[in-house]
């Protein structure tokens, strides 16, 4: 599997997110990241193939596999991309927006495929959210939230093993893997 820590990163995007798509990948790679592309590599290429939904379920195929551990996918709100990758098994995309959604996908969320949106998200903006998602990781942050890892993970744990027929079986009942007390914690005064 490639791996963030290995600076090893897939990318994905159609048309509409390509210009978003080019500054962050141009600023990773002056980082040191090697980037797979596996989207629209020009404003020319008009293959129908790499429509929003047909790149997304190539980046989504690729998390699946475990070929890739993250992938950064971009179209014009990052919405239809998003909704295409996570139709793919053990894909975790979310949609962000900012640097602070960015750092809760993936250290409350533990999202795989992060989706931006080239309509709503400015280049620099771009840039700041992919160093932000990919400098995190599961529980990363948040130390001092009683749980905070276990209790996330085990969302995480839970929706990987979902199985709908089983739900629908089970009277739309989730099997638990496990319980945390359900208490929204605040950062204490001492804490900086």
């Amino acid at each position: 599997m490639k791996r963030v820590k290995d600076k090893q990163l897939l990318v994905g995007a159609d048309f509409a997110g390509f210009p978003l798509k080019e500054a962050v990948v141009a600023h990773l790679r002056q980082k040191g990241w090697e980037i797979t592309d596996v989207g629209v590599r020009s404003l020319e290429d008009t293959d129908t193939d790499l429509m929003f939904h047909r790149v997304g379920l190539r980046v989504g195929a690729l998390i699946a596999e475990r070929e890739f551990e993250r992938a950064l996918i971009f179209c014009g709100t990052g919405m239809g991309i998003h909704i295409a990758a996570s139709k793919c098994p053990h894909v975790h995309a979310g949609v962000v927006e900012s640097v602070p959604a960015a750092l809760r996908a993936i250290t409350g969320n533990g999202v795989n495929v992060l989706a931006m949106g080239a309509f709503y998200v400015a280049p620099q903006m771009g840039i700041d959210i992919a160093e932000a998602y990919l400098n995190a990781e599961l529980g990363s942050g948040y130390e001092w939230w009683h749980n905070f890892y276990e209790f996330h993970k085990l969302a995480i744990d839970e929706l990987e093993a979902f199985d709908y027929e089983t739900y629908k079986q089970n009277g739309f009942k989730l099997k638990h893997l496990g319980d945390y007390p359900l208490k929204l914690e605040r950062k204490p005064e001492n804490l900086d």
